[in-house]
């Protein structure tokens, strides 16, 4: 997924405020989610909700006004009702790695009780898996 930083991305000191990252990566989730056939608000409709509950990230180096970044999202480990996601934020004119962050998602049900992961997505989730060894 690519992200242009505009003005409003960056802090006082013209590089992108730390917090907005989190924000890119969230799209990027999205993003990949959809781009295999798997809609969030149809997931949470259907029941299945998949909120954040670890978020590990390394800042690298700051991305500036302008830049286009690109983010990737691959699955590092799957289970019952959790999947790991290895992110990462590169900007494109040089290929510089800025971000690097690990993600996990746990599958709830409405009530907040884990739930596990719905078997097409968990079949999705592992050929994509096996595609990165």
């Amino acid at each position: 997924m690519d992200v242009r930083i505009y003005y409003e991305d960056t802090d006082a000191g013209g590089v992108v405020y730390h917090a907005n990252y989190i924000k890119y990566l969230e799209r990027a989730r999205t993003e990949y989610f959809r781009q295999h056939g798997f809609f969030v608000a149809e997931l949470a409709e259907a029941g299945f909700v998949f909120p954040v509950v670890r978020l590990e990230i390394n800042f690298k180096a700051p991305a500036i006004h302008d830049d286009l970044l690109s983010v990737s999202t691959r699955p590092i480990r799957v289970g019952g009702s959790s999947v790991t996601l290895d992110q990462k934020i590169t900007r494109q004119h040089d290929n510089k790695l800025l971000i690097e962050g690990i993600v996990t998602l746990a599958c709830i049900n409405p009530a907040f009780k884990a739930q596990r992961i719905p078997l097409d997505i968990r079949q999705m989730l592992e050929t994509e898996l096996v595609k990165e060894i």
